[in-house]
């Protein structure tokens, strides 16, 4: 399955993600609070989630290095002040707090697995291979940084 990793930009899997939690989620939602209280928690949900993927943006702008999730091996610089020294992959913590929002949203228990399922799959086909390129580049300090850091949180 190695064919599949750093293929599919990862908001493109975020939208898949996305898309399937509201199919899952068109049975009575499981508990019913009110839309006031679900737009609420989902807000305050979505807004964490954008100032931490916002924030790692700024910092690889900052340090002149690239964006692009589908091409690690061209990075320039290993990245870990700021929101990196509280997690490696901010970026993807942003789209699974964006994620956990929808779930809250939505009302469903079952479009909790959304978020797991996004977790599972970027962890599989875009941490670990954007780990192995981070390695090969910058050897024993990204070695020390992972080793300090969480991949998560």
């Amino acid at each position: 399955m190695r064919y599949l990793e750093l293929r599919i930009p990862p908001p493109i899997v975020g939208l898949i993600v996305a898309a399937a939690m509201w199919v899952i989620a068109s049975r009575p939602p499981i508990w019913p609070p009110s839309t006031s209280v679900r737009l609420s928690a989902g807000v305050i949900l979505l807004v964490i989630g954008l100032a931490i993927a916002l924030s790692a943006v700024v910092s690889f702008r900052r340090a002149q290095t690239t964006v692009n999730p589908l091409k690690p091996e061209t990075s320039t610089s290993l990245v870990s002040t700021g929101i990196f020294a509280r997690t490696r992959n901010p970026m993807y913590l942003g789209m699974l707090m964006g994620l956990l929002a929808w779930a809250v949203y939505l009302a469903s228990a079952l479009a909790l697995l959304g978020p797991v399922a996004f977790a599972l799959y970027i962890t599989r086909f875009q941490i670990i291979p954007e780990e192995r390129a981070m390695q090969a580049l910058f050897g024993s300090a990204f070695s020390r940084y992972s080793q300090t850091v969480r991949r998560w949180l």
